[in-house]
């Protein structure tokens, strides 16, 4: 299990986003974990999903922070 912020990331990505983030430079994964860590902390919808099911709250962060970068 990846201790990180750029791994948990990284694992709570669908495969297909995983490896468009793996395609991105460094500085840009680096950018979108920390995006990611700061949405966990941030909402308090995901605060709830977290308590029921980490993973679950950790794939939605993922897919919002993903979905403002495309925006």
């Amino acid at each position: 299990m990846a201790t990180d912020s750029l791994g948990r990331f990284m694992a709570a990505l669908n495969p297909d986003n995983r490896e468009a983030v793996r395609a991105k430079p460094p500085q840009e994964q680096k950018r979108l974990a920390a995006a990611w860590e700061r949405e966990l902390e941030a909402d308090d919808e995901l605060d709830t999903l977290d308590e029921l099911s980490p993973p679950a709250a950790e794939a939605e962060a993922a897919r919002r922070v993903l979905r403002q970068g495309a925006d």
